[in-house]
């Protein structure tokens, strides 16, 4: 463990989050140094003229000065990546408004006669909001043409051809020697992007600050965007080099200009990845909002990005009256991982989520793929292609689950907008013509019971399921609980039923037999005396293979229900012969990774540093990946089928 690291440390939750404008290769650059005679006072080695050292945490008192590591940071890229010289860059330099001259600027770029002011700088701590008006004033003040705002997280340039009003539209500085209009005329490509450290931030923004006052949905027209922008991305992919992407704002007076771009991506996004909006769908923002959305979101790179990230800004977009009302709660990605070491896929095997939200079980499961068969990404998008399924009721949660997808490798083709639960409804004609064009559909030696079956698509052939169904709410109609088992008490049909509880009966009708399941249930499925039935019920139809329970803090901040995860593997002639008594591996996790408020909880280490992932991501600190090695364990002792294999 360097020092750099755990001063770092001491200062960040997380320095490379808060810092993710900067790469690996600029923070180690830093050097750290504690003076003998000032005993718990450190200090950052100052790349400035005239400036030696500059204090950047005191132990004695816990005083942290985030901004001047964000401040060295950037006078080390001015120096190595922009070329400017030394002598031409100062700090705290003070900034005059007529009489009142306390004013001080954290960095300013000279011109090579070192008096006139170039570009002025302004620094500040992460999760501070870079101030435009500041900048605004700054220039005006100095007569400067540029000026930057950062934060280590998010960066804006103005420009301004004095005396011309102000603009945003600049992606990246001019270096030495070079001018606004040399940065204007060049590419902007792929390799220009860089990946978001954090993204609901600047999803919050953007919806505050132009989509509250445009009139229209936030999530639909966000949701347009990041398609358009996602096309962009895909093309620019494909010839990083010399492909320029148009996903870009223009200057204000060629908004429309940009209007056109943004318009043009997003209908051949449509044409691309059909299904995901309506044919007749357009963008409905005005070009003046429109390029404010542009420019907020221009300059990063959502292909590739970490999913987390994203999926957390995606879930902020999904309204709190809904997730209320449906349940509509983003399972976890640690949890997720847990069920899907547990019921161990092959390559082989057809997957289906019947509640997919935003796609984590069949997300991870290209990640467990890629991992267990070294998969590469052409091999990874196949194999997206041809097993992995996923269906949710909720037309923006689909939305999502597609945007997810494609993110990670381009495996949207067969998450569907469908009730579950139904299967007669126009929805599920798409569904069921191309589950039967691929034999996912279960035959019956019985020809009538075979006739029933296509017409009502109620029993199919999936080798997995994995799925955390909504709780909230009851099912009340007729059509719709008839047709389940469990819709039936004493031989009379039930006037209402559990959501959750169709699902676990529409779930085990999904998977062939031998196949398996890992489904998120209310912990009063398994403990409750007027819940027997439900749990004869899935016993005579599949093995228990593990129950482990779930902290109250794993859905927190949203809900905070008593669950469980009940694996089971439905009785097979030879893969899964059934017998009346058999070993069950019961797991009770209390480490969910969250905290009572549902923020996540770091791994440290004995310096109290967050350990990271290989990919740089922190490590989340919980005990599932510890319980799902023990049923490895536990499943070769058993010799299940799906370990041994």
């Amino acid at each position: 463990m360097f020092v750099s690291e755990i001063i770092l440390s001491k200062i960040f939750p997380n320095y490379l989050n808060s810092l993710s404008t900067f790469d690996n290769s600029e923070i180690t650059k830093l050097d750290f140094y504690e003076k003998i005679k000032d005993s718990g006072k450190w200090y950052v080695k100052s790349f400035s003229r005239g400036h030696e050292e500059k204090l950047i945490l005191n132990t004695t008192n816990n005083k942290k000065y985030p901004e001047e590591i964000v401040r060295q940071l950037f006078i080390n890229r001015l120096i190595k990546k922009y070329r400017y010289p030394k002598n031409l860059i100062d700090i705290e330099k003070r900034v005059n408004f007529g009489r009142n001259n306390s004013n001080r600027a954290d960095i300013v770029i000279f011109n090579d006669d070192n008096v006139t002011p170039l570009i002025i700088i302004e620094t500040k701590a992460p999760g501070e909001s870079n101030d435009i008006k500041q900048l605004k004033s700054y220039m005006n003040a100095e007569g400067a043409p540029l000026a930057v705002g950062l934060n280590g997280q998010t960066q804006i340039i103005l420009f301004r051809p004095y005396p011309k009003e102000f603009d945003d539209t600049l992606y990246d500085i001019p270096k030495y020697g070079e001018t606004v209009e040399d940065v204007l005329n060049k590419k902007l490509t792929i390799t220009n992007l860089s990946f978001p450290g954090q993204l609901t931030d600047l999803i919050i923004d953007i919806e505050e600050l132009v989509l509250a006052n445009s009139g229209y949905d936030s999530f639909e027209e966000i949701f347009k965007l990041i398609f358009a922008k996602l096309f962009d991305e895909s093309e620019g992919i494909s010839n990083p080099e010399k492909y320029e992407l148009s996903f870009r704002k223009h200057p204000s007076k060629d908004s429309e200009k940009t209007k056109d771009n943004i318009d043009k991506l997003f209908e051949n996004s449509k044409i691309r990845w059909p299904g995901v909006f309506d044919k007749k769908d357009l963008i409905k923002l005005k070009s003046e909002h429109l390029s404010v959305c542009v420019g907020a979101l221009e300059n990063f790179r959502l292909l590739g990005a970490n999913l987390q990230i994203i999926d957390d800004a995606f879930e902020y977009l999904i309204p709190s009256v809904a997730k209320k009302k449906k349940g509509q709660y983003f399972t976890p990605r640690n949890l997720i991982d847990m069920c899907i070491k547990i019921l161990n896929p092959t390559k082989n095997e057809n997957i289906i989520d019947t509640a997919c939200g935003s796609g984590g079980f069949l997300i991870h499961s290209m990640n467990h793929m890629k991992s267990k068969y070294n998969f590469n990404n052409q091999q990874l998008s196949n194999y997206a292609k041809d097993y992995l399924y996923g269906i949710d009721f909720d037309e923006k949660l689909s939305k999502i689950a597609k945007a997810m997808m494609l993110i990670a490798g381009d495996g949207k083709s067969h998450i569907y907008k469908a009730n579950s639960l139904e299967g007669t409804d126009s929805e599920w004609t798409e569904i069921s013509n191309e589950f039967k064009n691929i034999n996912l559909f279960k035959e019956f030696d019985d020809f009538d019971e075979n006739k029933r079956n296509q017409k009502d698509n109620l029993f199919f052939n999936f080798d997995i399921l994995l799925a955390n169904p909504p709780f909230a709410g009851e099912v009340k109609e007729t059509k719709t609980i008839n047709k389940y088992l469990l819709g039936k008490k004493n031989g009379k049909n039930l006037d209402s039923i559990s959501r959750h509880v169709l699902y676990i009966e529409r779930n085990l009708n999904f998977v062939k037999d031998g196949g398996r399941l890992a489904i998120v249930l209310p912990q009063g499925i398994f403990n409750n005396p007027s819940q027997k039935h439900i749990r004869e019920f899935i016993m005579e139809r599949a093995r228990i293979i593990a129950v482990v329970g779930i902290p109250q803090t794993m859905f927190k901040p949203h809900t905070d229900p008593k669950t469980s995860v009940i694996f089971l593997q439905k009785w097979h002639e030879k893969k899964c012969p059934k017998v009346n008594e058999y070993n069950i591996f019961m797991a009770t996790s209390v480490k969910s990774g969250k905290d009572s408020s549902g923020n996540y909880i770091y791994k440290k280490d004995e310096n109290g540093v967050e350990i990271l992932d290989s990919d740089g991501n922190r490590k989340i600190d919980h005990d599932l990946e510890q319980i799902s090695g023990e049923f490895i364990k536990y499943a070769k002792k058993e010799k299940f089928s799906f370990f041994n294999e």
